[in-house]
This record gives C-alpha cells, sequence and structure tokens, in this order.
C-alpha cells in the first residue's frame, strides 16, 4: 500500500505540473539561456506549491482549502501584478544580447528564479481546482491512513512534479543548439506577451 501511494502521488505530480502555463514558459527561457540546472532549480519552486496543493486536496486539510477561497481576489491581484512584472522584465531581456554559451546563473540567481515560479504557482487559485481534477481522475482510491502514508503521498506530488521539471529541461536542452541568439530574443518577446496576457487576464477576471 505504501509503495502504492508514492507512486500514485509521483503520477499526480507530474499530471499537475506537466501543461504548459507560465512557470513551464519561464523553465524553457531559463534552460535555453542559463541551462538544465537552472531551469529545473526554477521548476522546483513551482514543484513545491504544487506539493503544497496536492497536500491540501489529498489529506483534506478544509481550512487551508476554506482559507484559499476567501482569499481569492487578493491571490489574483498578487499573482496577476507579478506576471504582468515577469512579462514586461521578458520582454526587455530580449533587448540585450544573449549569450547561448554562458554559464548557469549563480546561486542567488536561481533562488530568484525558484521564488519567482513558486510565487506564480502558490497565488493562481486556479491551481488548486486543476489538483481537484487531478486528484479525481488519478487520486480518488490514495487515502494515506497514517503520518508514514500521508509523507509518502506527498513526497511522491514532489517527486512526480519535480521529474516533469526535469523532463522539460532535457527536451530543451535538446534543441538548445537550434536557438540562435536572434531566435531567443524572438522567444523573449513571446513569452513576454504571453505572461503580461496571462497577468492581464488574471486581473481583468477580477472584473468580468
Amino acid at each position: 500500500m505504501s509503495d502504492y501511494l508514492f507512486l500514485r502521488g509521483v503520477a499526480i505530480g507530474f499530471a499537475i505540473a506537466a501543461p504548459i502555463g507560465p512557470v513551464g514558459l519561464l523553465c524553457i527561457r531559463k534552460a535555453l539561456a542559463d541551462g538544465r540546472l537552472a531551469a529545473f532549480v526554477a521548476g522546483l519552486g513551482a514543484a513545491l506549491a504544487d506539493t503544497f496543493f496536492g497536500a491540501v486536496v489529498g489529506l483534506g486539510l478544509g481550512a487551508v482549502s476554506h482559507f484559499i477561497a476567501d482569499h481569492t481576489t487578493w491571490l489574483k491581484i498578487v499573482g496577476g501584478l507579478f506576471m504582468l512584472g515577469l512579462g514586461i522584465h521578458t520582454w526587455r531581456a530580449a533587448a540585450s544580447d544573449m549569450d547561448m554559451e554562458s554559464d548557469p546563473d549563480s546561486g542567488p540567481g536561481m533562488a530568484k528564479d525558484f521564488l519567482s515560479t513558486f510565487v506564480i504557482t502558490i497565488t493562481n487559485p486556479g491551481t488548486i481546482l486543476g489538483v481537484i481534477g487531478v486528484f479525481a481522475a488519478l487520486g480518488a482510491s490514495a487515502k494515506p491512513q497514517g503520518v508514514e502514508d500521508q509523507a509518502l503521498l506527498v513526497g511522491g506530488i514532489f517527486s512526480g512534479s519535480a521529474l516533469w521539471w526535469a523532463v522539460l529541461a532535457e527536451l530543451t536542452i535538446a534543441i538548445r543548439a537550434r536557438f540562435t541568439p536572434e531566435r531567443m530574443r524572438l522567444f523573449n518577446h513571446i513569452s513576454g506577451a504571453l505572461l503580461m496576457g496571462l497577468g492581464g487576464l488574471t486581473l481583468g477576471s477580477l472584473f468580468f
């Protein structure tokens, strides 16, 4: 049963992380510009947030769910503004020459990327709806009975989400050689515009 819970958690975590959204765009950009380690560390921020939401749903932490529901407006404001700012920064980065063979980010730079993806994911109320959907499809029979089982399920969710970011980083590295500085600038413009658009949609959803 314990092994089953861990493997079910891995499947849940992978499924939660796999849809390409703002965090996926950021991690692809980091892989292209700074290498697989920078992209993977950035993805771990989202994995931590996914694990938090997975624990809320999987362990039935109703108080946390109610808190998230009661503060949806503020979460959307923070998340929307953050994505707008990140999109503007990404767009402006396209104006600078980018060395495709540069070394990966330093420790402080990777910590900033880790926090960025964590904030984007944790402030998105839609994430928990996605987690609920994934649990309905994959985790209905995953019912931890004690602390050990709970730890295995939560650890599996984190492992599955981290696995996705490792896969995405490797897939991006595989095509990295095809990205000239001009293509990288174009990708930054596109991803920056998408991030700004997603941030605008998040803020706009407060009014419509």
